[in-house]
This record gives structure tokens, sequence and C-alpha cells, in this order.
């Protein structure tokens, strides 16, 4: 029998919750979080919540205090926050000119219009991949300028600890971290975030997996020590597409209103991640011990429609 100090136990996780006040909370974004919760609460960690309020026209101000609600229903407690984003502004200016110091970014004036009508910019996960047309000098002159980052190759590859092996070319092409209006873009509010924050693993959607060469490479220019990844496959619809505010996934509130309790939609969502055998009801708690991202990543479920699950009478 092994001693127990042969068998030192997991260090904790802190991971966050990062959710945009831009619409409600879906069946896809209670499974991230669910696994972002349990890898935490499994090892003795800690939870960060963070708002990401940037794009301030999209913003609906009715969301924040909705997602909150969900969250607290469900049973998925953080232990930090919230922190919004829009609080933190200067620390993004600052990141800013330090890349500008190092030369990693440079002012880009190309519009989203003119580099799609370029014909041999080749489409990626990302959208069209950036020529590179403002490298040397911006294109036109007077205009308001973008700060682009330099992707210089090779490029960052890393080991996703539910996706494993990133492929080659993954993230390739410039990419913009402040838009020529001032507002700074996502790839680099979440890197500042993520290193400022202490955030030891990351626990997002598939849908970002693409993202995140670009975010390695953010972090490497500031000198950060980067996280671990894991990418939570995505719920799709009975339609085959990924559940999204923008084509009408039911938000967690309509189940609630319709009388679904809390710990049937955990069972469910536990169980199309494989995480359990059947899809009935229990509490968040309840799946805690035992639970590892490893034992997640090698379980490799079957397509499991939580969807229809949670329709079924």
């Amino acid at each position: 029998m092994q001693s127990a100090a042969n068998n030192p136990p997991p260090r904790p996780i802190r991971t966050r919750f990062a959710p945009s006040p831009t619409g409600f909370m879906h069946l896809g974004h209670a499974r991230t979080h669910l696994v972002a919760w349990l890898s935490a609460r499994s090892t003795a960690g800690s939870i960060v919540l963070r708002i990401e309020d940037l794009d301030a026209p999209r913003v609906r101000p009715e969301s924040e205090a909705a997602i909150l609600a969900d969250h607290a229903w469900l049973g998925l407690d953080w232990d930090e926050g919230p922190i919004r984003q829009s609080t933190r502004l200067t620390d993004y200016a600052s990141a800013l000119t330090t890349l500008v110091a190092r030369r990693a970014v440079y002012p880009c004036t190309c519009s989203r219009k003119e580099i799609e009508a370029i014909a041999s910019a080749p489409h990626g996960e990302e959208g069209p991949t950036y020529p590179g047309t403002c490298r040397s000098a911006p294109s036109h002159p007077g205009r308001p300028e973008a700060q682009r980052f330099r992707m210089d190759e090779p490029l960052p590859r890393f080991l996703d600890a539910l996706a494993g092996r990133s492929p080659e070319g993954l993230g390739a092409g410039d990419f913009v971290v402040q838009r020529a209006d001032g507002l700074f873009a996502y790839q680099l509010a979440v890197v500042v975030d993520d290193a400022a924050m202490g955030i030891s693993h990351v626990v997002r959607g598939r849908d970002l997996f693409a993202s995140t060469p670009r975010q390695l490479a953010i972090f490497t220019a500031l000198g950060h020590e980067p996280p671990t990844y894991a990418h939570v496959p995505l719920v799709r619809g009975s339609d085959g597409e990924r559940l999204a505010k923008r084509n009408g996934a039911r938000a967690l509130a309509d189940y609630r209103a319709r009388g679904v309790s809390a710990e049937r939609v955990l069972g469910a969502v536990a169980w199309s991640l494989g995480i359990v055998e059947t899809p009935s009801p229990i509490r968040a708690a309840d799946l805690v011990a035992g639970f590892t991202l490893g034992t997640m990543r090698d379980a490799r479920p079957p397509a499991r429609d939580v969807v229809a699950e949670l329709e079924r009478e």
C-alpha cells in the first residue's frame, strides 16, 4: 500500500468564470462553468468571477444580474469578484505600452472590408488571415490606427487538458489588440486579466481554441507565465449548430420558469460530458469527489444531446 507521501494531493487550481453580459446564460455556458467549478473545487482551489464588459454598446444592463442568479441557482459559487473589465482600462493601456516598446505591435489602418477583399488571404477559424499590409508602415496615413500584434513564426503550440495537442498553423496572422476607436480587444484584455489574477487554468468553450496561440504569444511578449488551457466541447442543438445567444439558444432562466430543477439541468449537463453515466438529477457538490480533468478527457463519451434530454417531458 502506497503512503500518502507518494500520493500528494493535486495542486489547487485557480480558474475563472468570465461571462459577457451581452445576453443570458444558456446550456453551453452552464456546461463550461460546471467543468471550471469542478476543476477548482476538486483541488481545494479558487474561482474568480470576471465580467467581460469591454464592448459597451453590446452590454445589456439586465444580463449581469441574470447571469449571477443563474450561477447561484446551479450552485456554482465563486471566491472573488465580480471584477469588471470596464474598470481595468489603465491596466490594458499599460500592457499595450509595453508591447509597443518591445515592437510586438504596430499601427494598422486597414479596414476589415479591405482585408476580406484580398483574394489571396486564406480564411481560418478566426476569419481571413491578415496579409501584413501595414507591417512596414500604415497603408493609409491619416486614418485612425488600430494596434496589431506581430504573430511571428514559429506559432505557439500547446497541450490542451481536454482537446490534446494543438495543430500546426493554428492562430496564424497578425491580429488587433486595440481597435482604431480605442477599444481594447478581447485577446489583450484576457491575457492581462489572467496574469494579474493568477489564473492557473483557463476552462472555456472549444470555440475559443484557435484564440489560444495568440494569447500565448501575448503572454510571452509581456513576460508572463501562461496558464494551462482546457477547452470544453460545445453543446449543439438538434440542427447540429452550436448553441449561441445569436441563434436563439434557450436561456437557463427559461428552463427554471418551466419548472425544470437545477439538479436536472446539472445531471443532464454532466451526463453529456461523460462525468456521470445517466442524466439523473444531481447537485453540483455531489460531482466533486473523484473529478479530474484527466478523467473527463479519457472518458470520451458518445455524442449526447443535452438539449433533447432537457426538452423531454
